[in-house]
């Protein structure tokens, strides 16, 4: 671990950051005291497109469309447990 004060890291900072993209640690201290780390931004991950999965599952109509058991639609439309009727 390297570590070196805020005057040398604004003297070599990009030497630091080479240093932090190779895979070194690399801490900034202020005086005796450690108070930062360097380390790199994690690249970006691919670009998403919508409808990647389109076709590769299925839910039947059936069970999607199935209408609510009565006291669960009663909870879905802002009913609490203690207003059900018994």
């Amino acid at each position: 671990m390297a570590v070196f004060t805020i005057h040398e890291a604004k003297t070599n900072l990009s030497k630091l950051i080479a240093q932090a993209e190779a895979g070194e640690e690399v801490v900034i201290a202020r005086g005796r005291e450690p108070v930062v780390r360097l380390t790199p931004v994690a690249p970006r991950l691919e670009r998403r497109i919508l409808g990647r999965l389109q076709g590769q599952a299925t839910l039947p109509d059936a069970v999607f469309f199935d209408p609510l058991p009565e006291d669960e639609l009663r909870l879905w439309e802002g009913l609490g447990e203690e207003q059900l009727e018994p």
